[in-house]
């Protein structure tokens, strides 16, 4: 079966991804793009929800943004360190969906999962290309063409927007989705989520948006120059 993609989100958490990155997300489909997103943990040491909430809340998230398969590594949360083992697991992500683009989240978080899953995915990036390196099932090495990372918590001064203008609403749905993490539900505890932080969000958006001269915008990084192949003087 061929399992080629086009883009290959990772998050820390399910609910990364929606947070940084679901209008994106949203218009690639719309646009006939496969997308794959891949949650390094279960979230089991999430204050509020279960593991197995979270995974139905996760699947609802992802047939709102259109994505093509969503799959969990497993990986211990609040213990992404740089273990060999785990970059070997997610470079076999990277040769399995031989994606062109792949997303992390910006290192620059207050929650050290998302800094360390960008390093992880970073080095992963890497070693999927180095003809050498060993995975399962004597996998083809895989050099991915694009590299992007995607704002989860804070606000910082983007290197590039996408306008998802005309698919917020389909960011605003798939983030509530996960009703256990940003609703304060009886015997929940209150944290950071639970407080207004998905109109944070939309507040984000709407700004970077109000930069580029457009409703809604995502910000991302990306560590190499950007290439535009158009006619900047147009329409």
């Amino acid at each position: 079966m061929n399992r080629k993609t086009d883009v290959l989100a990772f998050g820390a958490h399910a609910d990364d991804v929606e947070i940084g990155m679901g209008g994106t997300i949203s218009k690639f489909t719309a646009l006939g793009k496969k997308v794959v997103i891949c949650d390094l943990t279960k979230a089991e040491l999430s204050s509020n929800g279960t593991v197995d909430t979270r995974i139905e809340e996760a699947k609802a998230a992802a047939g709102i943004l259109g994505v093509a398969e969503r799959i969990t590594l497993s990986l211990p949360d609040r213990g992404l360190f740089m273990k060999e083992e785990y970059i070997r697991k997610i470079t076999e992500v990277i040769r399995t969906y031989k994606p062109s683009a792949v997303f992390a989240p910006y290192p620059n978080d207050r929650h050290p999962d998302h800094g360390n899953c960008a390093c992880l995915v970073e080095e992963a990036s890497f070693s999927a290309g180095v003809k050498k390196y060993e995975t399962a099932n004597e996998q083809e090495p895989h050099r991915i063409a694009k590299f992007y990372y995607y704002m989860i918590n804070g606000f910082h001064k983007p290197g590039f927007v996408v306008d998802i203008s005309s698919h917020m609403e389909q960011k605003l749905a798939s983030l509530n989705a996960y009703t256990s993490q940003f609703q304060k539900l009886e015997g929940g505890m209150d944290t950071p989520l639970t407080h207004g932080y998905i109109e944070s969000v939309q507040a984000r958006e709407r700004l970077f948006g109000k930069e580029a001269g457009v409703d809604y915008a995502e910000g991302f990084f990306s560590k190499k120059p950007i290439v535009l192949d158009l006619d900047l003087l147009g329409e």
